[in-house]
């Protein structure tokens, strides 16, 4: 089991990917998250639980700076990837979410065409210099999206004519073209009918062979499904971080098991 209270845990460096310490984030003078220490694993599903306004999400998004989009917000800590300070000067936020892609909680589509969704992240990183390779780029985001045999026959068509399951795979299939090495999900299926939510699943257990999954979710029950390892968070703390089985059949703190079990939340 992890031990959030040590002062410096040791580095697994043939598995983590993602490694934070004494993460703080601040929203003006309020404080959303306390002194996180985490590693997130390669080729892992890692999903982030607890009750709604945990600061699961806020930590999320600090794996790709998107809280930089929020003036009032303050990131302290350190967050490496690869070993790399994610928040050094040096580093163009935009080039490194070409590197950490994100899923929203409601599916996004561009009002564009399906193939236009794919293709933008590619064109902008300039990863295909010509039609052919753009071609190629974007069937294989579409086939690792679980997308390409519904869609390759309306690549003409807008996005925002698919079904809904449909369009979170488009996103998911946008955030992939850019081959990253860290797949973000924001409650990819809280829109999403059962049907839906079982394509997405399914499809996020293929996505982990290649990729760092995180995924914040409410259900605990997808949590138990999708993921390997489960981190559970309480009033802007990471309470417990470990494998999913034993987060939800032998939790070490209290809290966790309260939440688990149903008695907060």
């Amino acid at each position: 089991m992890y031990d959030v209270n040590k002062s410096e845990p040791e580095l697994d460096q043939t598995e983590t990917k993602i490694a934070a310490r004494k993460v703080q984030v601040f929203y003006g003078a309020n404080q959303a998250i306390k002194d996180v220490d985490i590693d997130i694993q390669d080729k892992t599903v890692t999903s982030f639980i607890g009750p709604s306004g945990c600061g699961k999400s806020t930590f999320l998004r600090c794996l790709n700076r998107m809280n930089d989009t929020i003036d009032i917000c303050r990131v302290e800590g350190e967050i490496r990837l690869d070993g790399q300070d994610i928040y050094a000067p040096s580093v163009d936020p935009v080039q490194l979410r070409a590197k950490v892609g994100m899923v929203f909680q409601k599916p996004n589509p561009f009002p564009k065409s399906i193939y236009d969704n794919v293709a933008y992240g590619p064109k902008i990183h300039g990863m295909a210099r010509v039609k052919a390779d753009l071609d190629a780029v974007v069937e294989t985001a579409l086939r690792d999206a679980g997308l390409w045999e519904e869609a390759k026959d309306r690549l003409d068509t807008p996005g925002t004519g698919l079904s809904g399951g449909q369009q979170q795979r488009l996103c998911i299939a946008r955030a992939v073209a850019t081959r990253p090495e860290v797949l973000l999900m924001d409650e990819p299926c809280s829109a999403l009918d059962p049907i839906a939510t079982a394509q997405v699943e399914e499809l996020i257990d293929e996505l982990r062979q290649n990729y760092a999954v995180v995924i914040v979710t409410h259900s605990m029950q997808q949590a138990a499904r999708v993921s390997q390892r489960t981190a559970f968070f309480h009033l802007g703390d990471l309470v417990e971080y470990g494998d999913t089985d034993t987060i939800f059949t032998n939790p070490q703190d209290h809290r966790t098991e309260s939440y688990v079990t149903g008695r907060i939340g």
